[in-house]
Parts: C-alpha cells; sequence; structure tokens
C-alpha cells in the first residue's frame, strides 16, 4: 500500500565498514529514531568477509573451527536479529533501514515481505526471476538458489539490521555454513544469474536503494554525508 503522504528517508551511503562499526551506528541511530531525534534512515553498505549468527545462537551450522576463521581471513559476530547463520562480505550489497513501522503502519511479517520485495525487484532489472523462500525458508530465491539473505530486529517498533543481496560475492564463503541454517541449497549471485553485463556496484546499490524507496512508499530521498552522520552521532574519536 503506498503511503498518501510523501515519506522523507535519509540515506547513508557508508561504503566499506565493519561489521561492528556499522553495529554501534545502527544501535545508536535506532535509539535516536526512537525519540524522533531523526527521520526514517538507511545505511547502504558492504562489509569485510563477516559470519553472523542470530540470537538462536546456531553454532553448529559453522562448519568450519572457529579458530580457522582468521586463516579465511573471516570474523565472526554473535547479533540479536533474527534468522540464523549468514555470510556478509565484499561484492555484496548490504541495507540496513532504521525505520519505524509504526510511523509507517506496517507490521513485521509485512515489512520482511517488502525487505523481499525490494530484492526480487533488483533481480528483476536484470532479468532474473527470484521470489520469496517456501515456507520456512527466509530471503530471496532463484529457483533453489538463494541470491538475497534477511535478518531483521525490531525494537520498540524502530527496525535495524536488514538485508543482504549477492551482487558478486566469493561464493566459496558460503561453503562454511549451512546458510540460514537449511541444508542442501545453493548459494548465488546476480553475476551468476543474468546475461547482461553488470554496471558498477555502486550503480547496484543505488538501484537497490531506489527498488526499497519505492516498496515502502518514501517519495524523497534525502542523501546524508557518511562522515557528518558519524560525528553527529559521536563514532568519531
Amino acid at each position: 500500500m503506498r503511503m498518501r503522504v510523501p515519506r522523507n528517508l535519509e540515506v547513508l551511503k557508508m561504503g566499506a565498514i565493519s561489521y561492528l562499526d556499522a553495529l554501534k551506528l545502527q544501535e545508536k541511530l535506532a535509539s535516536n529514531r526512537k525519540i524522533h531525534k531523526i527521520p526514517d534512515t538507511l545505511l547502504s553498505l558492504q562489509h569485510p568477509p563477516t559470519y553472523t549468527l542470530g540470537k538462536r545462537r546456531t553454532d553448529h551450522n559453522l562448519l568450519i573451527p572457529e579458530s580457522e576463521l582468521k586463516r579465511i581471513g573471516a570474523e565472526l559476530h554473535y547479533t540479536q536479529r533474527g534468522g540464523d547463520i549468514t555470510f556478509h562480505g565484499p561484492h555484496q550489497a548490504i541495507l540496513y533501514p532504521i525505520i519505524s513501522l509504526r510511523d509507517i503502519g506496517l507490521g513485521a511479517r509485512k515489512y520482511v515481505e517488502n525487505l523481499e520485495s525490494t530484492m526480487i525487484e533488483l533481480a528483476s532489472l536484470y532479468g532474473v526471476k527470484a521470489c520469496p523462500g517456501k515456507k520456512c525458508e527466509t530471503g530471496v530465491w532463484v529457483g533453489d538458489r538463494k541470491i538475497g539473505a534477511i535478518g531483521v530486529r525490531i525494537s520498540y517498533g524502530i527496525t535495524s539490521h536488514g538485508l543482504a543481496f549477492n551482487i558478486d560475492p566469493d561464493l566459496d564463503y558460503f561453503k562454511h555454513i549451512v546458510p540460514c541454517g537449511i541444508a542442501d541449497k545453493e548459494v548465488t549471485s546476480l553475476r551468476r544469474e543474468t546475461d547482461l553485463v553488470l554496471p558498477t556496484e555502486e550503480v547496484i546499490q543505488d538501484q537497490l536503494i531506489s527498488c526499497f524507496a519505492r516498496q515502502f512508499g518514501y517519495s524523497n530521498l534525502v542523501w546524508k554525508d557518511a562522515a557528518s552522520i558519524l560525528s553527529d552521532n559521536g563514532e568519531t574519536e
């Protein structure tokens, strides 16, 4: 459903940022959003190689010893989001919405469906037919291959964490986990699934932002400078 009142979304393009720095920033922005100090905000970024576990702590879905992670150049972090283990890394587009579901009148299920639709719309721009997972399968799939992951946290009606869409990551990293806890399923990427020549990743990340804004009914995007937000939130020392 489209919102009748024009809605602003502040967009913060972070480039590559460590998982912990992004987590700290999300927590600060979510607490500011809760007290109406900031409007709805969207972080667009990439992470260095990182495995994250949701609050269910399903360590058994990490298939290599933690001691091996350093050798393959990856970190492991425990989070408060929903969902199972997932991988974040270079050449994967990540969106972390910090928005008030109450203000836009969405429940948790519809919110997740809109995140799915955001990635499905992006894939369709490149002739790739993606769809939501079947029962108990989160994220977005091309056939039985997963192209996008979703893991969200909602606290006091404010969202954090979000979605990760595979543009062209090193898929070998996914071999060390049972992605999202679903065995016998492949992971794929836009590069693998499309016959089209891909533009730069920045272009694709901007397209993902546009798809998000359309799906959620934001009519006005306000692009914010990352450095100014970090300093506003006391993140720079």
